[in-house]
């Protein structure tokens, strides 16, 4: 399936930001291993940041920021990347709200 390329723009935008956050967070750890944990955390909030994206663009008129607890609750980065797609995916909000929780 080819994805749109608003749904491709957000995630190259995100992955960028995470990559430069990751970079930003292990220069002032000064380790590689901060490097790599700054990047995973960039990572992280960017595919939340996206998720959150999506669904506003999707469902304007929903309040979406209710879910971003439950989205930061997550530390699995392939979960919450499967979640930034059940979110371009929903029919609805309630529908992405039953796959964030495991329905």
């Amino acid at each position: 399936m080819q994805e749109s390329p608003f749904y491709e723009s957000v995630i190259q935008r995100g992955e960028q930001r995470g990559i430069v956050r990751g970079r930003e967070e292990g220069i002032v750890l000064g380790e590689k291993r901060g490097i790599e944990r700054g990047i995973e955390r960039g990572a992280r909030q960017t595919r939340i940041e996206s998720t959150l994206d999506i669904l506003t663009y999707r469902f304007p008129s929903a309040n979406v920021n209710a879910l971003k607890g439950m989205l930061e609750a997550i530390d699995d980065l392939d979960r919450l990347k499967q979640l930034n797609i059940n979110a371009y995916r929903a029919t609805s909000l309630h529908a992405f709200q039953e796959s964030l929780n495991g329905v």
